[in-house]
């Protein structure tokens, strides 16, 4: 049986310049095929919101959904990291160790937070309740609407200096790794060369130490893809076909034949 992977094998990757490997996850078959898998991380994404609620953006999941979709990909026992996202207004207030906390113990390894430096002080306190904290930069969507809508972070001076300081602000604030999303793939490279903990991206371009997909946009289940986004398997077309046949079957009475029932 492999080992669990850890904390340490993400940093270690980094060392060896081996690429990191996640996607995200929010139930139990899923988790249970990717735990067989050389995959190193699972995320229980805030982005269930709208891959699998059918909501119209990450705002509108708490914790009570969070919790609920990380309790199913724990079930699966994966060996893979698992990563919880915390969803909007969950470590935004006093709550955030709390909040944590019960990810922690629901079976989460380490929990995601989105934002720079001014959530420097609330990473502190939750890495010092001893729960590892996974950053997020560049473009972040639950603060979509600060930033003028969903839009690649960086094009002028000002927001590449500033994402390099969300960087190792949250870097000296104890996150042992930071995903950086829909930045240009020019400074995706200077904040990964400059810092000492992996970097993960996803629309961030090539330099990082790994990538992370949605696994909807990856099994071409999405209604809308990002453009970063690359379908494997349009999985949408061939569960449309399943569901054809097995309507026709059914209608010309091919199916249960006898192999699918039993006589006394």
């Amino acid at each position: 049986m492999l080992e669990k992977i850890t904390i340490k094998s993400f940093l270690k990757k980094k060392e060896r310049k081996e690429k990191i490997t996640m996607l995200t996850a929010y139930d139990y078959p899923t988790a249970k095929i990717i735990s067989l898998t050389e995959l190193d991380g699972i995320l229980v994404g805030d982005s269930l919101a709208m891959v699998v609620l059918g909501l119209e953006n990450t705002l509108k999941v708490g914790m009570k959904e969070m919790l609920h979709h990380l309790d199913a990909v724990v079930r699966a026992k994966p060996r893979q990291l698992i990563v919880a996202d915390m969803p909007f207004l969950s470590y935004e207030t006093r709550d955030a160790v709390k909040n944590a906390g019960l990810f922690a113990k629901h079976g989460a390894d380490a929990v995601k937070l989105e934002g720079g430096e001014e959530f420097s002080d609330v990473v502190k306190k939750i890495v010092r309740a001893g729960i590892p904290v996974m950053g997020h930069i560049g473009l972040t969507p639950q603060r979509f609407l600060r930033l003028g809508g969903y839009r690649t972070i960086g094009k002028t001076e000002s927001e590449e200096e500033q994402l390099l300081r969300d960087a190792k602000a949250l870097e000296e604030a104890g996150v042992f790794s930071v995903v950086i999303e829909n930045v240009y793939s020019s400074i995706a490279k200077r904040i990964t060369e400059s810092l000492s903990i992996p970097t993960i991206c996803i629309g961030a371009g090539p330099y990082c130490d790994g990538q992370i997909l949605v696994i909807h946009d990856l099994l071409g289940l999405s209604d809308f893809k990002p453009y970063f986004a690359k379908a494997y398997v349009d999985l949408k077309e061939i569960i449309s076909k399943a569901i054809s046949e097995y309507v026709r079957e059914v209608k010309e009475g091919k199916f249960p034949s006898k192999e699918y029932y039993k006589e006394k």
